[in-house]
């Protein structure tokens, strides 16, 4: 499928680079290039900033209710256009169709729903003082920069679009080099939807393009979705100018399966933790860690489970194991898989590309499970973004939680038990952002997400989004006159 070229989003229009650089998208499944795409330098960045910031005041003074219906339109023209949108996002990423129209096109109209709806009820607060009072104004930061990555191109733009704009801000986008597509079309729905011009601008490109945001002045807070190495050049472009920053990075979460766990659930949820979307979720729990007495029994089922997943065409609905993103990320899953043999994991299933027909000319990977893993071995430490569990034994709960915070990650973790107040206590004990009881990688827009340590910092989705985008201003009023001791 070769599709036009896509250019960046401006002020409005669809433009190409100022000096017209492009690069070339391709299909993971196939190999074959989708289309070429507007590079942006540092002249079109400088550009989207300035029309973002021409725009965001006047968009600022509009009630919260006229910006909420602009979103909520959006919403309503998303799902209309779920279809083309789920089938362009499944050709850009890799991942099967059976999992876009909700996971990436119903999560996004959901997330500009809520914050369309949440925009009239951002507010201050007042607190009588006696004789004086003060109150709080909520006001926005001005022009807000949004980094998406690779894997839910289209959900993480809505992410940091909606509440962004419902808080008064403009926002300028550049979504991951590897998946630029959707948030294009994103861009077009807004503006249909009555968004005035230049409020929210997409700029594709490299590293390159993400620094001359991240590094702008004009820029008040930078939102990444990425990696830690990722975060930490972020921070330290937004150091010169003390920017405010989010991130969501990545992780290497804990899946605690106990005794008295309803263990087809537990597999379901091991599954879905680590095989869901090529395992190309930051959230996802590839330490699962599984009681001593259930371990022969739990990978038995696991594995029978596993080897009837189906790789194909992530165009077919049959397909539940699309590509890979890429074909040098493949041989770094690829790498990591020779790693845990090498260090003595053993080897359940999978464990290489698939190269049968049609599938070698893509990036696939079959479903890979190690059994007998050490918490020191390297699949465990690192994050590998594939489809690989490491699957590792316990005796009881105090050995387990310490185990499971014994990393520098901490995005998210999972507790299947029966044992309720047990899931209370384990998950108040494991550090992480998020944490399921008895399941996994559910992420309502309405529930605050995020991680501790090297997993990132703040907040997003939920009311708890709203800190994030918009400031606090104290207005103290005097009823009573000023107490001078001059006078």
């Amino acid at each position: 499928m070769q599709m036009e070229d896509q250019y960046l989003f401006i002020d409005g229009e669809s433009v190409a680079a100022a000096d017209g650089t492009t690069f070339d998208n391709h299909n993971p499944a196939t190999g074959a290039t989708i289309c070429r795409v507007a590079y942006a330098g540092e002249a079109d960045v400088a550009r989207a900033v300035a029309a973002a910031r021409k725009a965001q005041p006047a968009w600022a003074q509009l009630s919260g209710t006229e910006r909420g219906r602009i979103l909520r339109r959006a919403a309503e023209l998303l799902r209309e256009r779920t279809d083309e949108m789920a089938r362009l996002e499944s050709l850009d990423t890799g991942r099967p169709i059976q999992e876009t129209p909700e996971a990436d096109v119903g999560s996004g109209a959901d997330c500009l729903e809520y914050f369309g709806s949440l925009a009239a009820s951002i507010q201050g607060e007042y607190q009588d003082l006696g004789g004086a009072f003060y109150y709080t104004r909520r006001e926005p930061l001005g022009v807000c920069a949004g980094i998406g990555a690779w894997n839910y191109p289209l959900q993480i733009a809505c992410w940091k679009a909606a509440p962004a704009l419902a808080c008064g801000n403009a926002l300028v986008f550049k979504p991951a080099e590897l998946t630029p597509l959707t948030a294009l079309r994103l861009a077009e729905i807004l503006r249909e939807a009555g968004l005035p011009d230049g409020l929210f601008n997409v700029v594709q490109g490299y590293a390159d393009t993400g620094q001359a945001l991240t590094a702008h002045p004009d820029i008040a807070k930078v939102s990444l979705t990425g990696e830690a190495g990722t975060g930490r050049a972020v921070m330290a472009d937004a150091a010169a100018t003390l920017k405010q920053v989010t991130m969501e990075l990545g992780g290497k979460s804990p899946l605690i399966i106990f005794a008295d766990a309803d263990l087809d659930e537990a597999v379901s949820a091991a599954m879905m933790a680590n095989f869901y979307s090529q395992g190309e979720i930051c959230t996802n729990g590839t330490r699962v860690f599984v009681d001593q007495d259930i371990r022969d029994r739990f990978l038995e089922r696991l594995r029978e489970r596993t080897a009837r997943l189906r790789l194909g065409d992530p165009l077919d609905a049959a397909t539940e194991v699309g590509p890979l993103i890429s074909p040098e990320h493949m041989q770094v899953v690829l790498d990591y898989i020779d790693r845990g043999r090498s260090e003595g994991a053993e080897l359940l299933c999978g464990g290489e590309r698939a190269t049968d027909g049609e599938l070698a000319a893509g990036s696939f990977v079959y479903p890979t499970i190690f059994s007998d893993c050490r918490d020191d071995m390297t699949i465990v430490r690192e994050e590998i973004f594939g489809p690989v569990m490491s699957v590792l034994e316990f005796a009881d709960e105090d050995e387990v939680i310490e185990r499971a915070n014994a990393t520098r990650y901490g995005l998210a973790a999972g507790v299947f038990t029966r044992d309720l107040a047990r899931g209370h206590r384990v998950a108040a004990a494991i550090e992480a952002g998020v944490c399921w009881i008895n399941n996994y990688n559910v992420t309502p827009i309405e529930m605050p997400f995020g991680g501790v340590k090297l997993s990132g910092i703040g907040r997003e989705n939920g009311t708890a989004a709203v800190d994030y985008y918009s400031q606090r201003k104290s207005v103290y009023v005097e009823l009573t006159g000023v107490d001078c001791p001059y006078d």
